[in-house]
């Protein structure tokens, strides 16, 4: 059996040490930077856990200005082999309420600020060019477990998703959003790009819970997203995030992931040009 660690990125409301027990703080550097904050090192279950408050634990870090790098070197370097992350949304499908729970399976970028790989040519960045593959950028097979769990706990689950991640930290037009909509976005974010590449290029087994606030700002009719109508939904989400974190990592560490993890490495490897 492969020993499996899992990294937790806490989205905003869903960062909080309290699900790991006998916790540490470690402070580290990466050859990127600072991570947003302390990693916290502990267990759920008896399963090696890190969390990292994505936007720090205060949450005073704006999406543009996230570590993205440090973060996901940072979680790579502990020893982690999975990336499990939650992700506050705002949903662009009708079918798709605040409350319920997305499992994404691809992404559309439209960030312009941020560093999307390790390999940029810079003095002492890894040699080469990464051009990865993202036919398909989540792992499959975590995002499954992921599904299983949501349903278990008689969640309402989207097993499947397109997440539009946008440059923030403001929030769409509502042409904008009808725009993203044509293009078969179901949630949008802020926090998805480049984090879901970076992990990739690490070798990581990264998959996402998605969580809506809201319909964004596409309706004609209804409250529109502000940051009230946000925080209205949060704690409800946060409890059902944790929810699924809790019962999602024992069944993940209960299989051996031996090929998956190998699998994953090797298209990082053979990414290399």
């Amino acid at each position: 059996m492969s020993s499996v660690k899992i990294g937790i990125i806490g989205g905003s409301g869903i960062d909080d040490p309290d699900i790991l027990h006998s916790r540490q703080e470690k402070f580290v550097e990466t050859p990127y930077g600072k991570p947003s904050d302390a990693l916290i090192i502990g267990q759920i279950e008896g399963i090696d856990c890190v969390l990292l408050a994505r936007h720090g634990r205060k949450h005073d870090v704006m999406p543009s200005n996230i570590n993205f790098r440090a973060n996901v070197y940072a979680l790579k370097q502990e020893g982690c082999t999975h990336l499990v992350v939650t992700t506050a949304c705002g949903s662009l499908r009708e079918e798709i309420a605040p409350g319920h729970i997305v499992v994404p399976d691809q992404f559309i970028d439209r960030t312009y600020k941020r560093q999307q790989t390790y390999y940029d040519g810079e003095e002492g960045s890894p040699k080469g060019i990464s051009h990865i593959a993202m036919h398909s950028p989540f792992c499959e097979r975590t995002r499954q477990h992921l599904i299983a769990s949501v349903k278990s706990l008689g969640l309402t689950c989207h097993d499947k998703g397109t997440v539009v991640t946008i440059e923030g930290p403001r929030f769409s037009s509502r042409a904008e959003s009808k725009m993203y909509r044509i293009l078969g976005g179901d949630v949008i974010n802020m926090t998805t790009i480049p984090e879901v590449i970076l992990a990739k290029e690490q070798g990581l087994c990264y998959a996402a819970i998605a969580l809506p606030t809201d319909y964004d700002s596409w309706r004609e009719t209804g409250e529109h997203v502000t940051v009230e109508v946000v925080l209205k939904t949060f704690k409800m989400n946060a409890a059902n995030g944790k929810k699924v974190l809790l019962d999602v990592i024992p069944k993940i560490a209960a299989e051996d992931w031996t090929d998956t993890i190998k699998e994953h490495e090797t298209t990082a490897k053979e990414a290399i040009m």
